[in-house]
């Protein structure tokens, strides 16, 4: 009887080890996942998206070697640092309201609200976690990832940068240089004695060369506070781009007529950099800083590609890149985020892996929080039924053509915007003052042309108008739109 008790002992040591032995190899198994995150970056600004005028040849590499999502975007935000919101959904994902709701929790130290975040969901599944850079999030990025290095907050130190000094209300005119984008002395992005570009680049090199030793497969969160002003690079860069030859966006506009009723007035930190009315001089300035600062964000993007590579882990490597939202920098009289319009929701999306088709875009509307849903599955963890958005996989290899948004994509910002883009149409509507537009984005992408009005659309209009009711519905948003739409 012992002896049999002694064998049941021996085999069942046995068995746990053969266990854990099966588990090790399928988590050293596992891809590694890369997420590159910049701030304010809005789609146009690509060269391989067709922008001639900007130099991007890291990013261009992505697209060429990978899948592309070119409508991807951003649910919105319930503040006017919108990318807490995006960032806040990316780490949970939940959709705006429901993370604006574990958000709270994740400030009073909720921890099974901060134990289901994306960093903590990888590493239960044997990931070696990091991340460095921008965070301005409320749950602590030391807890959400193993190891969390140079942690930056939302934005450049602001000391230099309050309203009626030189990083506002500028440039008034060609005589003005009150402000240089390429002087150190300013601190901002050069704040400790380097940009802050080049050391989130250092800090993945480091991890890179220290990961390429070990089996463990690794998440690397890397978020760039570039191109989120004071725009800010070094003078080689600047020197790239003559502002004679930068043109204004087609929907330039000297002031945008309901800024006020949108929640972006002219007191508005973002709205406040140029002067108003908004000029051709100051907004080809602001673009010229804003495409300046993306190519030196472009090149320490080449560098972490090239460490990859010289790894020997590429190829089993996914890499994402995306922003946390996109930016008007002179569209519609606009310079922040805080419109519904697309410069300013929809971003980049570039998906690169050993299986993943290449010099590939997609169409299909997508959430650039999709992306975690999406790293999920490439690592083999089962989704967690609280995660609303969803992989994209199956897309960006190509294996379906269904979208994972027929209802439509939601778009939000506080009180002051409600959104639909549906069947190549975007809604827009003002509930402040009860005006709705709507546009036709196959043939005006600018969104230049509201059709509201027009009577063959009326029917088009309350359709929208009641997806739009639905998908509030779905992401318990509580703002009532009734009255409006009754009055159609």
């Amino acid at each position: 009887m012992l002896n049999l008790r002694l064998l049941c002992c021996m085999l069942c040591v046995i068995s746990c080890r053969q266990s854990t032995k099966s588990q090790k190899k399928e988590e050293l198994n596992k891809p590694n996942i890369v997420f590159l995150f910049a701030d304010d970056y809005t789609y146009e600004a690509i060269h391989a998206f067709g922008n001639k005028y900007i130099e991007t040849p890291s990013l261009d590499k992505l697209v060429a070697e990978g899948t592309t999502f070119t409508h991807a975007y951003n649910m919105g935000g319930w503040q006017p640092a919108v990318c807490v919101a995006s960032r806040s959904m990316i780490l949970s994902g939940r959709s705006v309201w429901n993370a604006e709701n574990i958000a709270k929790k994740w400030s009073k130290g909720d921890t099974i609200a901060l134990n289901n975040t994306w960093g903590k969901l990888m590493e239960t599944q044997g990931y070696n976690t990091y991340m460095t850079g921008k965070w301005h999030i409320q749950a602590p990025a030391n807890y959400v990832f193993n190891t969390a290095r140079n942690v930056k907050p939302g934005m450049p130190d602001d000391n230099f940068y309050k309203k009626g000094k030189v990083g506002y209300n500028r440039p008034i005119d060609e005589n003005d240089n009150s402000w240089s984008a390429s002087d150190t002395s300013q601190g901002g992005f050069w704040k400790g004695g380097k940009h802050w570009s080049e050391i989130i680049k250092d800090d993945a090199i480091d991890f890179i060369n220290d990961a390429k030793k070990k089996e463990d497969p690794f998440f690397m969160y890397l978020a760039f506070n570039a191109p989120h002003d004071p725009r800010q690079s070094p003078q080689s860069f600047l020197d790239k781009y003559d502002i004679e030859k930068i043109p204004l966006p087609e929907n330039w506009l000297p002031e945008y007529p309901y800024k006020d009723s949108i929640g972006s007035p002219s007191t508005l930190r973002d709205e406040a950099l140029a002067p108003f009315p908004r000029t051709p001089y100051a907004i080809k300035t602001h673009i010229k800083e804003y495409y300046s600062i993306i190519t030196h964000l472009d090149e320490q993007v080449g560098k972490i590609l090239e460490a990859i590579e010289a790894s020997g882990k590429a190829d089993n490597t996914y890499i994402f890149f995306t922003g946390d939202h996109g930016l008007s920098v002179g569209h519609h009289g606009l310079l922040g985020k805080q419109s519904l319009f697309d410069h300013s929701i929809r971003v980049p999306l570039m998906v690169v892996g050993p299986d993943i088709p290449k010099n590939i875009k997609v169409s299909k509307d997508v959430y650039l929080q999709d992306i975690m849903a999406t790293s999920l599955e490439l690592a083999n963890i089962e989704k967690p039924s609280y995660v609303d958005f969803n992989s994209f996989l199956d897309l960006a290899k190509e294996t379906t053509k269904s979208g994972n948004y027929e209802e439509g994509i939601y778009g939000a910002y506080v009180d002051f915007q409600r959104m639909i883009r549906k069947d190549g149409y975007k809604l827009l509507v003002y509930p402040k003052i009860n005006k709705v537009l709507l546009f036709d984005m196959k043939k005006d992408p600018q969104e230049m042309h509201n059709l509201s009005k027009d009577p063959s659309q009326k029917e088009r209009v309350k359709m929208l108008f009641s997806s739009l009711m639905d998908l509030q519905n779905k992401m318990a948003d509580n703002l009532d739109l009734t009255s409006i739409y009754q009055s159609l």
